[in-house]
């Protein structure tokens, strides 16, 4: 009966060792999950992975250049336009100031620089075919032109091209319409109205200002090439009036003043 439990003994001795000497090594294990952890690295550089993300890298920051470029170039052309703007505004004013002039000193003192560049309302209500009525319709748009208060200057003068469009004064109506809209920035309604001047009267006294007026405003608006190719006309077509001495300094990068 000893002998029996000895040998159960053994055997279950023999059976533990067994089991140890063949059990997971820990060391062994690790080393297993770092080759894999290395063969799936091999693999993924193998498939260029990190190549292209380089690449994309690099693509990135040379769009990103190229679009600081084109913002460094609107930023130029902006303050460009903006100076544009400015003198084509003091231009305005001078104008203006000219106007007010000759309208203090009367008919007498405007002469036939009121059929030119500037206005004076009294002067032109003494144009044949003008009727009291039409004048004072268009002084009112003038008026309201000169204080600031574009729509009611708008108003006024579409008010009078509908009601008189075959006065002597439409063509003046027409053009101080267009530069009613360019000065409150509405440049495609200043260009309509600008071509409208020259299109529908061309032999008017304020013709050759239109066509000025309108190369201003194509400029304005980054037109360039149509811009000066307005101005170019105006000194080929009216080559000895102040709207061609205009264009002309304007082509040579000079304020149409």
């Amino acid at each position: 009966m000893r002998a029996l439990r000895l040998l159960v003994s053994a055997a279950a001795l023999a059976t533990l060792l067994a089991g140890c000497a063949t059990g997971p090594d820990p060391t062994q294990l690790r080393l297993d999950r770092l080759d894999v952890r290395v063969s799936k690295l091999e693999h993924f550089v193998s498939n260029g992975s990190l190549v292209q993300l380089a690449e994309r890298q690099d693509s990135l920051q040379a769009q990103v250049r190229d679009l600081q470029g084109q913002v460094d170039d609107l930023q130029r052309s902006n303050r460009r336009l903006q100076k544009e703007q400015r003198d084509l505004y003091a231009n305005l004013d001078k104008r203006m100031a000219t106007l007010q002039r000759l309208v203090a000193q009367g008919p007498a003192a405007a002469g036939s620089a009121v059929a030119g560049a500037t206005d004076s309302a009294a002067a032109l209500g003494a144009l044949p075919g003008v009727t009291p009525a039409q004048q004072s319709a268009y002084r009112q748009a003038f008026n309201a032109l000169k204080a600031g208060s574009y729509p009611a200057a708008v108003g006024g003068f579409e008010g009078f091209l509908k009601r008189y469009p075959a006065s002597p004064l439409a063509p003046n109506a027409e053009y101080w319409l267009g530069e009613t809209h360019f000065v409150d920035q509405h440049y495609r309604r200043a260009e309509q109205a600008f071509r409208s001047v020259f299109t529908l009267w061309p032999n008017s006294a304020k013709a050759p200002d239109a066509m000025l007026a309108l190369g201003n405003v194509l400029l304005v608006q980054g037109r360039t090439h149509a811009g000066r190719a307005m101005l170019r006309q105006v000194v080929k077509q009216f080559p000895e009036t102040d709207a061609a001495k205009r264009a002309a300094k304007r082509l040579m990068g000079k304020s149409a003043g």
